[in-house]
């Protein structure tokens, strides 16, 4: 037999996963690592302990495994985009892996949109501005730590360190190139422009390379404690946004993939690059004439968590204290609220929005209070509300890309059968429940046995994917939810004008409280 590792570095954690030639799961490793938020807008990473947990994940999976020789094909690479890493001449990190989820520099994405440059940049790039990008980390850095960013040599994302520590070389695939907002699309390289604004050279990157490219020749001392031949070829592989795409089946034309983890994405596969006239979606290469055109939200599962913390905590005890899930418990407490909430609606942006607002002072609320509502119409609403956003999403990209024809659900809410129900509702499509729950390892593998040969088209990845459950819209909700979406969006567009003022008076309550405990 023969088997493929998909490796996963996510925000928070890396997941190894063995697949044999079926597209079954036969190792497993998840390893965790800390997001450090020291400062407002700050969330970064240490590359070091990404790095120890990737090859801590492999060596695991390896052993575990004890697979004979010959038996495993290759190593294929999945990595979170918009990560910024500064080297120095010898390769060293002078800072650490800042986050896609980092907004300092958020002025500078400000100013971009407000002057008409950033439009500009984007009909290029196919990646909105936002203080998400390398692109915009790079003016901030350059104007506000330009002594650091003067000595930097080097700069590079997480996936791009990992591989040099492994092989030596510093390549960056064309996805992740894509999500750092400086790669020109249509030309299939660097935008001069872009890199003209943020400051950089072209020899101050990595060389650029497909994402089916390889790599081998692994440095023997970590071959020997991973336990694997330096000769095993490692696929470049792509970033995780298409390759979740790729990993449930959502690459043919119509068929749309929605995830709802700690935060979410709608995403549908193009046969070539689309810009949204709006800029409200991005463009992001998977690979030859795969294009993934969708919208990443902030505010998934992450706004759930909030919910269950901060207006559920005795229940939260309740379900530990019972051992039961306490996130089911708010799903069965939500599901006795009809559908709309009574008109309550929520605002999910409790940290900042991407798609489709793009607008990192964007601020959480919920709207329609009155005395006969209770917690459980406002856990309702926040559920109904992170799907509201989606669905946003999807408007927009119905403009560029067309009606979805299907769609492809995936991600931690994927366990609950009324969020499942809710997506169908307010969606007004039927939604499919893939089998597999590693869709972004598994598009990693699945591009890897594509890129060494051991399947002839990504379309051979419906043969790994099964089905757990189709859910069918409920014409009962239609008149709430149709009634709700148009007034959701239209506060959000009206809140948008005090999302700044509100942000801005937080940050200067944030500094005064950070002052005053360096003063006690």
């Amino acid at each position: 037999m023969d088997y493929m590792i998909g490796v996963d570095i996510g925000t928070t954690s890396v997941k190894t996963v063995l697949f044999d030639n079926a597209g079954k799961v036969q190792g497993y490793s998840n390893n965790l690592y800390p997001l450090y938020q020291d400062v407002p807008d700050m969330a970064e990473e240490d590359p070091e302990e990404i790095f120890s947990a990737i090859v801590d994940g492999l060596t695991t999976v390896l052993r575990k495994a004890n697979l004979k020789a010959g038996e495993l094909k290759g190593v294929s690479f999945s990595a979170a985009m918009h990560s910024l890493i500064l080297l120095d001449e010898n390769h060293k990190p002078m800072t650490r892996a800042i986050t896609w989820a980092d907004n300092r520099a958020v002025k500078y994405a400000d100013e971009l949109r407000e002057n008409g440059i950033g439009k500009q940049i984007y009909e290029k790039t196919g990646t909105p501005i936002h203080p998400m990008t390398p692109f915009t980390k790079l003016i901030w850095l350059r104007n506000e730590h330009k002594d650091l960013f003067d000595k930097a040599r080097w700069f590079v994302g997480i996936k791009e360190y990992v591989i040099y520590k492994l092989f030596g070389v510093l390549k960056e695939d064309y996805s992740i190139a894509n999500a750092t907002g400086m790669f020109n699309i249509f030309k299939m390289d660097w935008d001069d422009q872009a890199l003209e604004l943020a400051g950089v050279k072209r020899e101050q990157l990595p060389e650029l390379a497909d994402t089916t490219d390889t790599i081998s020749g692994m440095n023997p001392d970590y071959a020997r404690v991973i336990g694997i031949d330096p000769d095993i070829p490692f696929v470049m592989g792509a970033s995780d946004g298409p390759l979740a795409n790729l990993g449930v089946n959502a690459i043919d034309p119509g068929v749309v993939a929605v995830t709802i983890g700690t935060s979410g994405a709608v995403r549908v596969v193009t046969d070539k690059p689309k810009i949204d006239p709006k800029g409200r979606v991005f463009c992001y290469y998977l690979a030859p004439n795969k294009w993934v055109v969708g919208g990443p939200v902030n505010n998934g599962g992450i706004v759930f968590r909030w919910v269950r913390d901060q207006l559920f905590a005795p229940e939260k005890i309740t379900a530990e204290q019972m051992k039961i899930d306490s996130y089911d418990l708010l799903t069965e407490i939500a599901s006795k609220v009809p559908a709309g909430s009574d008109g309550l609606i929520f605002h999910p942006f409790l940290g900042g929005e991407r798609a489709p607002i793009w607008d990192a002072n964007a601020r959480g609320s919920f709207f329609g209070l009155t005395r006969t509502h209770t917690r459980a119409h406002m856990v309702r609403a926040a559920l109904e509300g992170i799907v509201y956003n989606l669905y946003t999403v999807m408007i927009a990209l119905e403009e560029v890309v067309g009606k979805p024809v299907s769609i492809q659900a995936t991600g931690g809410f994927a366990r609950s059968k009324l969020w499942r129900q809710m997506l169908a509702d307010i969606f007004e499509q039927d939604v499919t429940i893939p089998e597999s729950v590693e869709g972004t390892a598994l598009g990693a593998a699945t591009l890897g046995m594509y890129s060494l040969g051991l399947i002839d088209d990504l379309s051979e990845v419906k043969k790994f994917v099964g089905v757990t459950n189709v859910h069918h819209p409920n014409p009962d909700t239609y008149e709430a939810y149709r009634a709700l979406i148009p007034i959701y969006i239209r506060l959000s567009r009206q809140l948008q004008t005090e999302y700044k003022a509100i942000a801005d008076y937080q940050r200067k309550m944030d500094a005064k409280k950070k002052n005053a405990s360096q003063d006690l």
